[in-house]
């Protein structure tokens, strides 16, 4: 099987042939959803290949293109052949994209449909263990898997110049790039990634720049309007078992990389999103660790934590991925290893999360903070509506004024939860929270002073400055005091922050405006 780009031409120009098959049997997102049903695509996505295969049999050539590339079946020749037509079977197994096993064929690579939001793409990677038990290489090329779905769903895909896909495997980044960037350039450190991406791109008939090398080498002295990235950000020790989680640098020094270099490669206003993990260590902050990473000009941050695993059960969950049992002994001499790496530097936990940078004309600012209750939308819209909040923010701390002549408008999304608890004179309100039921649900808990501020907010309205003075007058019967005043307007900007409510004037705002430091009131966590 070709593992270098010097055979990709032949992988490569399968790809008129090979979409042509692909079109006319219409094997695309939707169509494999109609053909097998509902409950059987649930059990493909539980690695359960028997209702499957029992659906795609009725499904005719699609059936056939299911049972071997989703499946990894192996099938007669004579049935493949009707499937591919008009692609060659031997020129197919040339390419490596299937193989013969005796008087049968079997999928070489995974080819899978994907809907990216533009219509299906079709990717091409190394075959998983999802179907058939199998020991990962060391240059396994990984498929779309949760981490890549994660990142899709997490990247703002308004219009742009050009993006670099950091790190691009088997090339699913920048075929999504390609949806909404005039230019895409992908980088990766392995020859067989980038031998795939490209039969991956040509297959979908996209022109996409690929460069070989390391890192930011392959890309030095060049900008970007956008940057995204999957790199291999798994945290362990300083070893390469597999090129597509590990970096060979320590623990979660793989991210410290990436998120530190990442704001040379942005053009002014430019963006990146990318996957990182970082470790928690003792009673340090992993804010303050992940924060670290960052230049002290030029970036605004939104650090998201998604989810933390205990050191034992993450390195459970990444034997597995790899296709190791970890009741076999070799399974047990790595994670034993592994774990001692670990408590060598102290780790009690790994976060991971999303890294959303742009790039500022000011002194850094950065938000790092806890995302890990349920919601439903994903985070690709939210990243630059955050980013125009921020930009807002950091003209209010410029100049306050700002904030008090403006307007503002409660989400239409914001809801007012009260809850009250049985006491012995009968309810007792407890909490008063507003919650955003959208985007990520942040949800705040407020006072009754701040809920009557917000029921007197609306486009039309008075100013901020008018309302806070009426608000005063009211409860006090008195001027609002500068007390007053400075807790109104701190509640307000992070109500801003997390876009439960929205000033007038906030699409006037110039992306590079003043900066509001990490330390302000606005970058206090509100969890679910």
């Amino acid at each position: 099987m070709p593992a270098d780009r010097t055979t990709a031409s032949l992988l490569t120009a399968l790809a008129p042939a090979l979409r042509a098959a692909l079109t006319r049997v219409r094997y695309d997102a939707d169509t494999v959803l109609e053909a097998i049903g509902a409950d059987a695509h649930a059990a493909l996505g539980r690695s359960e290949p028997v209702p499957v295969r029992r659906a795609a049999r009725a499904a005719g050539e699609l059936g056939t293109l299911i049972r071997l590339l989703l499946l990894g079946d192996a099938l007669p020749e004579r049935e493949v052949a009707a499937a591919f037509a008009p692609l060659d079977i031997d020129r197919a197994v040339a390419a490596g994209l299937l193989e013969r096993d005796g008087d049968s064929i079997r999928a070489a690579l995974d080819l899978r449909p994907l809907d990216l939001g533009s219509g299906t793409r079709w990717v091409l990677s190394d075959l998983d263990d999802s179907m058939r038990r199998r020991t990962l290489s060391a240059d396994h090329v990984l498929g779309v898997g949760q981490a890549s779905l994660s990142l899709l769903r997490a990247t703002a895909t308004d219009p742009v110049g050009s993006v670099l896909d950091l790190g691009t495997g088997c090339g699913v980044q920048a075929v999504h790039a390609a949806g909404y960037a005039k230019t895409v350039t992908g980088t990766d450190v392995s020859g067989r990634a980038l031998w795939l991406a490209e039969a991956t791109a040509a297959l979908n008939d996209l022109d996409i720049e690929f460069v070989e090398g390391s890192w930011f080498e392959p890309v030095a002295g060049r900008r970007f309007d956008q940057v995204v990235a999957n790199p291999p950000f798994v945290v362990g020790p300083a070893r390469i078992e597999h090129t597509y989680r590990d970096s060979g640098l320590a623990l979660d020094g793989a991210s410290e990389l990436v998120v530190s270099q990442a704001p040379g490669l942005l053009n002014p206003g430019g963006t990146a999103a990318m996957l990182a993990s970082w470790v928690h260590v003792g009673d340090a902050d992993w804010r303050g660790r992940v924060a670290s990473w960052l230049p002290d000009q030029g970036v605004d941050a939104w650090i998201v934590q998604r989810d933390v695993a205990d050191p034992a059960l993450y390195v459970g969950t990444w034997l597995r991925d790899a296709g190791l049992d970890p009741r076999e002994p070799e399974a047990q001499r790595r994670a034993e290893q592994w774990l001692a790496a670990f408590d060598a530097a102290q780790v009690e936990g790994i976060g991971f999360g999303f890294v959303y940078l742009r790039a500022i004309d000011g002194p850094t600012e950065v938000l790092a903070e806890d995302l890990t209750h349920g919601f439903d939308d994903p985070l690709g819209a939210e990243a630059p509506a955050y980013f125009r909040r921020s930009a807002w923010l950091r003209t209010v701390l410029a100049d306050n004024e700002v904030a008090w002549r403006a307007r503002f408008t409660v989400d239409a999304a914001t809801a007012l939860e009260r809850v009250l608890l049985p006491g012995a004179e009968g309810w007792q309100e407890r909490v008063v929270r507003l919650h955003r039921g959208d985007g990520p649900r942040w949800q705040h808990e407020i006072d009754d002073t701040l809920a009557a501020l917000l029921a007197g907010m609306r486009p039309d309205g008075l100013p901020l400055e008018e309302l806070v003075e009426l608000l005063a007058i009211g409860h006090t019967g008195t001027t609002a005091t500068p007390q007053f005043r400075a807790e109104a307007l701190s509640a307000v900007t992070g109500l801003v922050r997390h876009g439960l409510i929205t000033p007038d004037e906030l699409d006037a705002t110039p992306a590079d405006a003043a900066r509001v430091p990490a330390s302000s009131p606005m970058s206090t966590e509100f969890p679910s």
